[in-house]
């Protein structure tokens, strides 16, 4: 399926692999690419040298290429800007935040800068700047979110800016991609469907909450903190759900809290204290599957719809 993002990237099919922090490592993410993807590996606030050995790692693993994501609120969103250039990284993604910046250095490096989006106003920020093309992002995706929702933001999104448009936000298959497409975007990027991927690394724990989560097993906590996040439905998130709405909790002690949450779901698949972020789509999710069967199952599926 050739479209301006395969060409763009010179990648099979138009698919990007969410930039999930600390999920979003080298095994991942080059196995993404070799099924003809871009894999992308998550800078979160992960210390340099680990980056930089997962980063080389991924070029072991694969010939193809692949991506960096870079958090633009982390402490280390400037060093970890310079690395991906000494390391020749082919593709930065961002996210939380205006990567503007750091855009003529990309630049001047050759490496393609496509920034994630929660509004038509940024997006036209990011192509005033220079960005190759955005990622539009619905709330439906998992992790921190914005307000407005994939049907609604991608068609805006495309109409207002001349960049090619990634849709993100709640695609799991074929009928996400195909419905992707009519709306105007020229690539996908999938975060938890691939959480649900043989080669994702996370606890075993995670993977069963994902694969048997229900359509009602979505929840957002902390909109009153100013960072909505979207998470699987457990007894945690219930009681910080709770703390929220009846407010005996403060953001402050709500910020405690959830401190480390993430990395304790991810690598001990803790339910007491763990944020299992995840997209509003995990219903759809049935079981765990190489990364390569996911992409060419969803493109089969897309292609098939698209042809009628």
């Amino acid at each position: 399926m050739k479209t301006q993002i395969t060409q763009l990237l010179g990648i099979q099919y138009p698919i990007f692999q969410g930039g999930m922090a600390w999920i979003a490592e080298s095994t991942l993410a080059a196995a993404v690419s070799n099924a003809g993807g871009l894999g992308i590996i998550a800078g979160g606030s992960a210390p340099i040298d680990y980056l930089r050995e997962q980063i080389r790692r991924c070029k072991e693993l694969t010939n193809k290429p692949f991506g960096v994501n870079i958090m633009l609120m982390s402490p280390n969103a400037e060093e970890l800007a310079k690395l991906v250039i000494e390391e020749k990284v082919p593709v930065v993604t961002t996210g939380a935040g205006n990567p503007g910046k750091y855009m003529a250095a990309w630049k001047e490096a050759g490496v393609k800068v496509i920034p994630v989006v929660p509004s038509v106003a940024l997006a036209v920020r990011m192509e005033r700047a220079g960005a190759d093309a955005v990622i539009a992002e619905g709330t439906e995706s998992g992790g921190h979110i914005g307000e407005n929702t994939t049907m609604c933001l991608v068609p805006q999104v495309v109409d207002a800016v001349e960049i090619p448009v990634i849709a993100a936000g709640g695609i799991a298959d074929g009928r996400g991609v195909a419905a992707s497409f009519m709306l105007g975007a020229q690539g996908v990027q999938v975060g938890t469907r691939f959480l649900a991927a043989q080669e994702c690394q996370i606890h075993p724990t995670y993977k069963e909450l994902v694969v048997k989560a229900k359509d009602t097993d979505s929840i957002v906590t902390g909109r009153y903190t100013g960072h909505p996040c979207r998470n699987v439905r457990t007894k945690f998130t219930k009681k910080l759900a709770s703390g929220e709405k009846d407010g005996s909790l403060t953001p402050d002690e709500f910020e405690q809290l959830t401190l480390g949450s993430l990395r304790k779901a991810v690598q001990e698949g803790n339910l007491e204290e763990g944020s299992f972020l995840c997209g509003a789509i995990a219903g759809m999710i049935k079981e765990v599957k190489p990364a390569k069967e996911i992409i060419e199952e969803m493109f089969a599926q897309a292609e098939k719809l698209l042809g009628k």
